[in-house]
């Protein structure tokens, strides 16, 4: 694929993802290479960055607020702990998991999950704290000024994760808007796209805190592990981008520059962005022969991914689409929402037959050297890519 952009070297990566997963199945011819492209909007921070786990998703979310603690960088015992107590009160509240990752990610932005005080209540001694914010009268794990209570209500981690939530089960369609906005609506911050960058991270503590919670979705009015397909979106804010199997796979022996998986699927099948972010790309990709040619289906070495989009999301993933039968829907820029349909199942480009190739860059690295496995990666967000176990 040709670029405009020169790569780059690459970031720290954000950690170990779970344990990879293999599959063989019939080949569909593809490529999916790339140039490198580096946003940091929606990027997490560096010093926030924990270690995946590859928890099972055990779908008894118990949280233990007095047990040991996971160890996690950056984030020590006190404020696990408090993570703990946020989840714990969501769970008394029948709050669905999606609701933690969110009041998390809140309490991250806010407070870096520490039960912070203001500079007049840390002074006082009247109060035990974790520290001093900076922000007027505001105080506690999601820093609610005066109107939300007491400073001693505000300030109990309970009290606090409890106001949160009822506010957010008043914010209409709460669960299928994008985490920062949902924050937002009950924050009413300064900073209303601050939250975003922490979605990532906060659904790995929920996981590790509340067995893989994170990883569910909402199924016929239960919670079920690992079933995020079709628009449903799993409490981790990801969704599997069309219904088909895994055909040829990532970096094979056959196909060691494959940097994606291929997922067989009917021309005109919607594809669905996996998660909540930003266009980067939106556009036919040039053959080996610099033709745009991607209105006519393709045949295997003809170069390029066709009609193609590359989305960046919170934590710095990139997924790319390729090979899709005409236009994208959406356009560079524009923000979409996780589910949302940008386009459909084709066969232009490099392909011998209709089918989504499928890729996942990590460290907002779109170049080859960002490619990794979307199947265990997709796995671990509770969005599995059908027939890829």
């Amino acid at each position: 694929m040709n670029d405009e952009t020169r790569p780059r070297p690459r970031q720290l990566r954000l950690g170990a993802l779970a344990a990879a997963l293999t599959a063989t199945f019939a080949l569909l011819c593809c490529t999916g290479g790339a140039g490198a492209f580096f946003l940091t909007e929606l990027g997490g921070d560096a010093d926030e960055r924990v270690t995946s786990t590859s928890l099972d998703c055990t779908e008894d979310f118990r949280v233990d607020i007095r047990g040991s603690m996971p160890r996690m960088s950056q984030y020590g015992e006190r404020q696990l702990r408090n993570a703990a107590r946020i989840i714990k009160v969501g769970q008394e509240m029948k709050v669905p998991p999606r609701g933690w990752v969110i009041a998390v990610a809140t309490a991250m932005q806010e407070s870096r999950l520490l039960n912070l005080a203001n500079r007049t209540v840390a002074e006082s001694g009247d109060l035990p704290n974790e520290g001093v914010g900076a922000d007027h009268d505001s105080v506690g794990l999601f820093q609610q000024r005066a109107s939300w209570g007491t400073v001693a209500q505000r300030m109990t981690p309970e009290y606090a994760a409890r106001k949160f939530y009822e506010k957010l089960l008043k914010v209409p369609g709460w669960e299928r808007r994008p985490l920062t906005r949902a924050a937002q609506a009950v924050q009413i911050s300064a900073f209303p796209d601050a939250y975003a960058k922490h979605e990532e991270v906060a659904s790995q503590i929920v996981n590790a805190l509340a067995g893989g919670a994170a990883r569910t979705v909402l199924v016929a009015g239960k919670q079920a592990c690992d079933r995020a397909a079709g628009g449903e979106i799993a409490a981790s804010g990801w969704t599997a981008p069309v219904p088909g199997g895994v055909g040829s796979g990532f970096r094979t022996t056959s196909r060691p520059g494959h940097n994606g998986v291929d997922i067989a699927a009917p021309k005109g099948t919607l594809i669905r962005v996996a998660a909540t972010g930003r266009v980067l790309v939106a556009r036919c990709d040039p053959d080996n022969r610099g033709r745009l040619s991607c209105n006519a289906d393709g045949w295997p070495d003809k170069g390029g991914c066709g009609w193609f989009v590359d989305v960046l999301h919170a934590g710095g993933f990139i997924t790319r689409y390729c090979h899709m039968v005409s236009k994208p829907r959406v356009s560079v820029g524009q923000t979409v929402k996780a589910g949302e349909v940008i386009g459909e199942v084709g066969s232009s480009g490099n392909s011998s037959g209709p089918h989504l190739h499928f890729e996942v860059h990590e460290d907002e690295d779109r170049s080859s050297r960002g490619a990794i496995d979307p199947v265990p990666f997709m796995r671990s967000r509770g969005a599995p890519l059908k027939g890829s176990e």
